[in-house]
């Protein structure tokens, strides 16, 4: 089983991104679980959502998990959460940072020794879809990171989920994943 962890503030996405991955998932004959948890449920408050995909129904309905994959699409919350809580050895962090990786881990030594890559989801969210919105970047860096599905299929699927958005902010929205995909390192 594949298990993820987002760490968010609420409105920044995570529970639409996680939910949005899940959908995409889910046309693929996987089985696949999107939730949250909420703190305070305060616009701004640190929170955290979960994705579980596998081939079998899944039957675990907890939030504790052994991620697989570690998304952190608030940069402050690196140095404010333990993100690395419950990790696996070959757990990957995927971290919203204008820092470079060596930058980040002299920061946070928590990360070292750990399988880190950076982009900088807020401004590709603020220069193209014009809100601090790192969700769909984050996916972007997540399927060149992970190669889970290829790009294209990728934003083909996400254009049919974000079909209900004026249509410049669903363009926005596929500049904003192809540049992740393009940028994280």
């Amino acid at each position: 089983m594949l298990e993820i962890r987002w760490h968010s503030r609420a409105g920044q996405g995570a529970v639409t991104g996680a939910k949005g991955l899940a959908d995409v998932i889910s046309t693929t004959g996987k089985h696949v679980q999107a939730f949250a948890f909420y703190g305070s449920a305060k616009r701004g408050a640190a929170m955290t959502a979960y994705n579980r995909v596998d081939d079998k129904m899944i039957m675990n309905h907890e939030k504790y998990m052994k991620p697989d994959f570690v998304f952190v699409i608030d940069p402050a919350l690196v140095f404010t959460t333990d993100v690395t809580i419950n990790h696996k050895d070959s757990t990957k962090y995927i971290i919203t940072t204008h820092l470079s990786k060596e930058e980040l881990i002299k920061a946070q030594p928590r990360l070292e020794g750990k399988e880190v890559y950076t982009v900088d989801c807020i401004t590709i969210a603020n220069e193209t879809i014009g809100r601090p919105i790192p969700n769909t970047p984050m996916l972007g860096a997540f399927m060149k990171v992970s190669k889970m599905y290829d790009i294209e299929f990728f934003k083909d699927s996400m254009k049919r989920i974000l079909a209900k958005l004026p249509q410049k902010i669903v363009d926005a929205n596929m500049v904003a994943i192809q540049r992740a995909f393009d940028e994280v390192k």
